[in-house]
């Protein structure tokens, strides 16, 4: 017995030693990087049109699991338009789609079973849309988008509170914008699969879904006129 509680004891002091180091190191060059490049500013986002970058952008998903944890999942294959108004925010507009079929949770016997009818029936309705109707201002630096949002042919107006970040240049000189969007639906709405009664009381799978939206914004740059030769 007091073998083993010197084998814990050791075995805390040791997770306790490179916490330390790893945390220290890891908020000293937290530290470092903040001392380097300072505050960002930002500068006005320019009006026009910019598409949804997909490799830097997630529409993802969150439903609870037996009353006790959380099963987070998302598309991967999507696109989408904002018309960005940078006289009125709020005359801006969004539209967006993504193929039912790419759903991806990390397991992939359930995005199969997933794709079936039980839950979405990609097969059936193979993309779910979002089409925005107006942007609401929400307080000092929040906004709200008001849309339809369609999936298994059946539409729903929901509002989505969001933020903004940007607008930036990357080394190509395109410009860049970032979207960040939560909100709740209610998978019953939609026909996404039924949920089951455990013993305890709850379900077995959450009829509430989250909803997050991590989009960034791209509008290239423009190109460079032709060079005409002799």
């Amino acid at each position: 017995m007091t073998k083993f509680r010197n084998a814990v004891l050791v075995a805390a002091l040791a997770v306790f030693a490179i916490s330390q180091f790893v945390g220290g190191k890891a908020a000293t060059s937290a530290q470092s990087a903040q001392t380097q490049t300072g505050k960002i500013s930002y500068a006005p986002i320019p009006g026009g049109d910019y598409k949804i970058d997909p490799p830097h952008s997630v529409i993802g998903f969150s439903i609870r699991h037996y009353e006790i944890n959380w099963v987070e999942g998302r598309f991967k294959d999507f696109d989408g338009v904002i018309h960005f108004d940078d006289s009125d925010i709020t005359k801006s507009s969004v539209e967006f789609k993504a193929k039912i079929a790419s759903i991806d949770t990390g397991v992939a016997a359930r995005d199969n079973h997933l794709r079936t009818p039980d839950f979405f029936d990609a097969a059936k309705y193979p993309e779910m849309t979002f089409k925005s109707v107006r942007v609401e201002r929400k307080g000092k630096d929040g906004y709200i988008l008001h849309g339809d949002f369609t999936l298994k042919e059946v539409t729903k107006r929901l509002a989505i509170p969001f933020t903004i970040a940007g607008a930036i240049k990357d080394p190509r000189g395109n410009t860049r914008f970032g979207i960040e969007a939560h909100t709740k639906i209610d998978r019953r709405d939609f026909n996404v699969g039924q949920g089951k009664a455990m013993e305890g009381g709850g379900l077995d799978i959450g009829n509430e879904v989250t909803i997050n939206l991590l989009l960034e914004a791209l509008k290239p740059a423009p190109k460079a006129p032709a060079s005409g030769g002799q």
